[in-house]
């Protein structure tokens, strides 16, 4: 059978600063999907579309396109209302962890289908997977069994869901094409409006930790997914966060678990906390659910029940102890003053050296490896102070890993004058 169009001409039309049509869109994704364009030629249409960028309309085009190629899923059979969150991704970002179970706890259904971590930024299943016989992989009936009896699920997306998505991404990843709006927006939207959830909050990361090192442009990435969602009929909207500071005092797997579960006692750090509470009382209110004391479900233990039913369902063990490192290296300050930054991305790239992420996809990362954080910036600090406490499995691994460490923490003689704002806009 004759193809409808011819992929050199596609590519040329966005070279050249055109506008791609619907059937240009739908056919070119759908011809991905089937190997009959090549590698070579999508890697050139994305290089097109970096350059010289896509209108709304295209952008809405391309994501259904990416939907289309795969199955979607319905939660419609359920009795409860769903809401989900997606993260740009970013550094010491646990939030999922605790997020899930406290909205769970409202009797919301929360399908979060989560990723691994790829270079600096951490995945959520790889954190989870650090609890004794936590499984990723579960299947759909399943998946809804467990939203109707205990309301969270954190699982591995199935290969079905926006395949054309899985192969452009790991094509841009090889490309330098990675950060580019509508490319970033098209992935994260096509995936979340095929998993079919009936509201959406987005985490937008801002800072040096973040896809997005500017606010201006996280809120074009951010206008762009929230409207890709109201226009699909998922209810969504945004938060831009800062990332310019690892979020809490851990990054890594098993210890990022740890605070967590801290967050989910009452106690655990307060960026975390603040953040953790701000995302659930979004997505309960598009969920229906209005002026919940969110905080006080952290308090009164209804949110860590939820947690333990949640880790439980996965064949996980909530009370079984979290692994630990066997080799630590402890970082100090090297003079007197206040602690002026703690830069996201060194701290992350950092961790990552130690064996907590993974270069490539098919990696295997270390439960244990990552760092504790004693100091965060605005904290007067003394010489020969304990900052930083480095877990690896690898001691060899120290080395590379305070290369990036180091030059990412200044120490100054006076305070930060400005207070670190969390939550830094909002787009609905």
């Amino acid at each position: 059978m004759a193809e409808k169009f011819d992929v050199v001409d596609v590519i040329k039309v966005k070279r050249d600063g055109g506008e791609l049509s619907p059937e240009e869109i739908s056919w070119v994704i759908d011809a991905y999907t089937r190997g009959v364009v090549g590698d070579e030629q999508m890697a050139a249409l994305n290089m097109a579309i970096f350059i010289r960028g896509m209108n709304r309309r295209e952008i809405v085009d391309w994501t259904q396109a990416m939907i289309d190629s795969g199955e979607t899923m319905s939660f419609a059979s359920l009795s409860k209302p769903t809401t989900d969150k997606h993260s740009t991704g970013g550094v010491g970002d646990k939030i999922t962890l605790p997020l899930g179970p406290l909205v769970s706890s409202y009797g919301v259904a929360v399908p979060q289908l989560s990723g691994r971590g790829l270079g600096h930024t951490g995945g959520t299943l790889d954190k989870l997977e650090s609890i004794p016989g936590w499984q990723a992989d579960v299947p759909n009936d399943r998946l809804m069994q467990i939203l109707e009896d205990s309301g969270a699920v954190v699982a591995a997306a199935g290969a079905g869901l926006a395949p054309a998505d899985k192969k452009i991404y790991a094509l841009r990843d090889i490309t330098s094409t990675v950060d580019c709006i509508p490319l970033i927006a098209s992935s994260i939207m096509s995936k979340k409006i095929a998993e079919g959830t009936s509201s959406l909050v987005l985490d937008v990361k801002v800072g040096s930790g973040a896809f997005m090192k500017d606010l201006n442009q996280a809120r074009e990435l951010a206008r762009t997914m929230v409207d890709l969602g109201n226009d699909a009929g998922v209810n969504t909207r945004a938060l831009l966060t800062d990332m310019s500071t690892p979020l809490g005092l851990t990054i890594g797997n098993a210890l990022e678990v740890r605070e967590s579960v801290e967050v989910l006692a009452g106690g655990g750090p307060a960026d975390v906390v603040e953040l953790t509470c701000e995302l659930a009382r979004n997505m309960l209110e598009l969920a229906g659910v209005h002026d919940a004391d969110v905080e006080q479900a952290l308090k009164d233990g209804r949110a860590m029940d939820s947690w333990k039913k949640m880790i439980r369902a996965q064949g996980g063990d909530p009370d079984a102890a979290l692994p630990v490192a066997p080799h630590t290296h402890d970082v100090v300050a090297q003079a007197d003053g206040y602690l002026t930054k703690l830069d996201a991305l060194a701290l992350g790239v950092g961790s990552w050296r130690l064996g907590a992420g993974r270069a490539r996809k098919d990696d295997p990362v270390q439960a244990t490896a990552g760092i504790e954080i004693f100091a965060k910036p605005g904290d007067k600090v003394a010489k020969g102070q304990k900052l930083l406490t480095l877990h690896t499995e690898t001691p060899d691994k120290f080395e590379r890993a305070l290369e990036s460490i180091e030059p990412g923490i200044e120490i100054g003689d006076t305070a930060p004058t400005a207070e670190r704002e969390i939550i830094l806009d909002r787009v609905s």
